[in-house]
């Protein structure tokens, strides 16, 4: 079953919308279901290979900051 939500938008936003929407032979309803679900899935959901890389990384830093607490750094002045 479908749900209906109400969204406030000022004129610039809404032609926006518009016109995005006309672009593409929608309704502004439409449009607007459209771009926020292919927004939120393409910001919020990651690849196999993008969260191998993005753990590499929390790896790497937890490393870091075990040779920071064993004393295993130099300081390097600038000259």
């Amino acid at each position: 079953m479908s749900k209906t939500i109400t969204v406030r938008l000022d004129d610039t936003e809404y032609e926006i919308f518009k016109r995005a929407a006309d672009g593409q032979k929608r309704t502004i309803s439409n449009y607007v279901a459209y771009a926020t679900l292919n927004y939120t899935v393409n910001e919020t959901l990651v690849d196999d290979a993008e969260m191998t890389e993005i753990m590499e990384h929390a790896n790497e830093l937890q490393a870091g900051l075990a040779d920071i607490a064993a004393g295993r750094y130099t300081i390097i002045d600038q000259v």
